[in-house]
């Protein structure tokens, strides 16, 4: 039975590649040093792979930043903005990560290309810009360049790609009147060119990742799918074609998925589990499948039983070689390598034992592939033993059940996710009691976490540091921001963050029911990383966590300073959470856990509270026949951890590179007094959603992207606030940047709100006699 792969992590076991990239964009090394870490790590990740015993290993997976920016690069798909400026001779490596990250050099000053979630995971990709007289051409040979590297190593080498109709989808059109899948015919050419440069090279194998196959699909999204590959495998009928889906099943497009000409059809059976029964009654003797067993986007290990089960039918249904293995989608949303975690003080053996991370996983589907075949070597035999017991430990173990926490939740009424009084009078009583003027400026929440910042916690978790002096060093940083922020005249204040390493990871540390690793990192966008939390038992709130510094930040000032807490939503869906209970009944845990925190924020005088949601929209399921369901208990989460307190305390969220037209029911009926939102990327257009709809509350869409280094002046904002203003009632309108300050410098984030408090200060007089 062969095995496969169809993507690794690429940012390497300790985040060298995000170090490395870093660094060459503060200038601290050179264009070939970047690409040398590069090769470093693509090499090291073959090898690990050929050495685990996986047949069919990837290229083309690696990206200095994301692989839809990739092809974007690869078939010459650039915005205009940036191939004005950046001349063909030039390092390509700067004109891809301008299209990332923007430009502000050389008296050129380019906006960035809108990010956004990748599916219903916390990955982001870059997305690309389309229009009607879009032209495209092979523009980049990374995929060769890779494919050949791997080969001059013995790689058995299967350059992946997004697939063509995929690539469409995932763009948006910057010209009105047209579909962008009507750029298809444009388009197809280089992806034949790609392909005909592979087969030159001796390529045997290619994979095209189409996820939307796994989503609701229109009749002419079908005809262009089969009109493509039919394409496609007419022009190279020798080459090995791997379709990948993953993060659901086909359902509705089974049977046609099924006679679309490839050699191999992959399919996600941990999250499309029960899709398996109807594709092998739909099979054509023609095609092969690859079973997607092993959960490439959790951290527990694989039920070796379980998945037994699915590829003993498959076998008996269509014999073991028409048959291959691998995990469910790619490994880039798993942690690299458990062996790292040696730490038993935040990933206690027991638990430990419950996982996998990508290299254990690979070995999952090798060992799989042995036991499927009825001949299991006796190290395959001594290893189902031991996933055998691992799973019994687990279903077993003490550490997980705690039955007040289960009380709790079965407990819950409607009341408990409802507010005393509707908006309109909550508005009334708030402003009154906030006096804030028009335009109310604010931030989301943190802000840069100096180095010095991030030694302070290294420092106390390696107990160089006491807790006093450890506490007085917060303490004075939180005293410097609560000034500065006075100082630019910023109108509610937040305390900046600085005790927290990650809006998710602080809370989870904080709370009953989690584990944490040390280099658990998974990447989040570009350079940035983040280190999950593990949910694996019931959670709960023991003890305040964030009360004494939010207090203490209010003590500094007689203007209001938010608390900042991350919602249940957001908790669940940026953790790796546990497998054995529903998501709604870990959520509602998490809710309760949060509310406890609210009330007690409100006791302590903290008059406005910012419950962060970004995750929401970034949960919903892929086919829409499930949204309803899951967006029912979602928002009711969020409602019963906000819902605790008076009609003065004022509750705000925050979400973030979403698109909210399809859920602004939902998002309304989360009944927050203020939601900020991104919007500066894609100048105001997501507002749409919220005017359509006539959202009834307040607003702070913002007014500048945090995700690029680049300080946009007054009048840009001006301008934004502006548009803004035309949509939404003024009263209801504040001025806030798109995100959280906490990766970038202090220098441009002190430019910035300068800028974007004059921005706001220019604007009331002409508003207020308006008003």
């Amino acid at each position: 039975m062969i095995t496969q792969n169809l993507g690794y992590p690429r940012i390497g076991a300790k985040r060298e590649l995000k170090k490395a990239c870093e660094q060459y964009w503060s200038g601290k090394i050179d264009i070939s040093a970047l690409l040398q870490e590069g090769k470093r790590i693509r090499e090291e990740n073959w090898k690990l792979q050929k050495q685990t015993g996986i047949d069919l290993i990837p290229v083309n997976d690696f990206s200095f930043y994301d692989q839809v920016l990739d092809m974007t690069q690869t078939v010459g798909a650039i915005p205009k903005r940036y191939s004005d400026v950046f001349l063909e001779e030039e390092n390509p490596l700067d004109l891809y990560f301008a299209m990332a990250r923007g430009y502000q050099h050389n008296g050129f000053d380019i906006t960035a290309m809108e990010m956004t979630k990748w599916f219903d995971t916390n990955y982001h990709y870059i997305v690309p810009e389309f229009y009607q007289d879009q032209k495209f051409s092979l523009t980049s040979t990374k995929f060769l360049d890779e494919f050949l590297e791997a080969k001059s190593l013995g790689i058995n080498a299967k350059p992946v790609f997004v697939g063509p109709v995929s690539y469409l989808l995932l763009g948006k059109e910057k010209d009105k009147g047209f579909n962008r899948l009507q750029l298809i015919d444009k388009l197809l050419p280089v992806y034949l060119e790609i392909l005909s440069k592979l087969t030159e090279n001796g390529a045997e194998w290619v994979q095209f990742d189409e996820p939307f196959l796994v989503m609701d699909l229109t009749e002419a999204e079908k005809e262009v799918y089969q009109s493509v590959y039919k394409t496609i495998a007419a022009r190279f009928p020798e080459l090995k074609i791997v379709l990948a889906t993953y993060f659901g099943a086909l359902e509705d497009n089974t049977e046609w998925v099924v006679k679309l000409p490839v050699n191999v059809l992959h399919l996600d059976l941990v999250r499309g589990e029960n899709q398996l029964d109807s594709v092998l009654k739909s099979i054509p003797d023609s095609l092969k499948l690859s079973l997607g067993v092993v959960d490439g986007r959790n951290i527990w290990k694989n039920n070796f039983e379980n998945s037994l089960s699915l590829i003993k039918k498959a076998v008996l249904a269509i014999g073991e070689d028409r048959l291959m293995l691998a995990p469910s989608c790619s490994l880039l949303h798993s942690p690299f390598d458990l062996e790292n975690e040696t730490d038993e003080t935040t990933l206690s053996l027991e638990v430990k034992n419950w996982m996998a991370f990508a290299k254990q996983k690979i070995k999952e589907v090798v060992v799989l592939a042995d036991l499927g075949a009825n001949t299991p070597s006796d190290e395959t035999k001594i290893a189902f033993e031991a996933n055998k017991k691992a799973m019994l430990s687990k279903q077993e173990s003490k550490l997980i059940h705690k039955a007040a926490v289960q009380k709790a939740v079965h407990n819950i009424t409607e009341d408990l996710s409802k507010r005393t009084s509707k908006f309109e009078a909550r508005q009334v009583l708030q402003q009154n009691s906030l006096r804030l003027p028009l335009f109310p400026t604010t931030t989301i929440g943190s802000f840069p976490q100096t180095k010095d910042v991030r030694l302070l916690r290294s420092q106390l978790k390696r107990n160089v540091l006491s807790e006093e002096a450890y506490e007085k060093a917060i303490k004075a940083e939180i005293e410097n921001a609560i000034k500065w922020q006075e100082e630019i005249g910023l109108d509610v204040l937040v305390h900046g963050e600085f005790e927290r390493n990650d809006m998710v990871e602080y809370f989870g540390e904080q709370l009953e029911g989690f584990a944490f690793t040390k280099f658990g990192w998974v990447q989040s966008y570009g350079s940035r990383a983040v280190k999950p939390p593990i949910i694996y038992g019931d959670v709960d709130r023991v003890n305040p966590m964030t009360v004494a510094w939010t207090a203490y930040a209010q003590e500094q000032t007689d203007l209001p300073v938010k608390g900042m807490l991350t919602g249940p939503v957001t908790i669940l869906q940026w953790s790796f959470v546990r497998n054995d209970q529903s998501r709604e009944k870990t959520t509602n845990q998490i809710a309760l856990a949060i509310r406890k925190e609210v009330q007690d924020l409100e006791k302590a005088g903290i008059k406005i509270i910012q419950i962060d949601e970004p995750a929401i929209r970034e949960g919903l399921p892929l086919r829409r026949d499930a949204w309803q369901a899951y967006l029912d208990w979602a928002i009711k989460a969020f409602r019963i951890s906000a819902s605790g307190v008076e009609d003065e305390t004022q509750i705000h969220t925050h979400m973030c590179y979403s698109e909210f037209n399809d859920i602004i029911e939902s998002i309304a009926a989360m009944d927050a007094d203020v939601i900020t939102i991104e919007t500066s990327r894609s100048q105001m257009e997501l507002l749409d959603a919220f005017v359509d709809f006539k959202y009834p509350n307040e607003i702070g869409p913002g007014v500048y992207d945090i995700h690029s280094p680049r300080v946009p002046n007054k009048e840009e904002m001006e301008d934004l606030i502006k548009k803004a203003a035309a949509l939404i009632p003024v009263r209801n309108l504040w001025v806030n940047p798109d995100c959280g300050l906490k990766t970038r410098g202090w220098q441009e984030t002190n430019d910035a709100l300068v800028e974007m408090v004059g921005a706001a200060k220019a604007l009331r007089e002409k508003y207020q006699v308006e008003v």
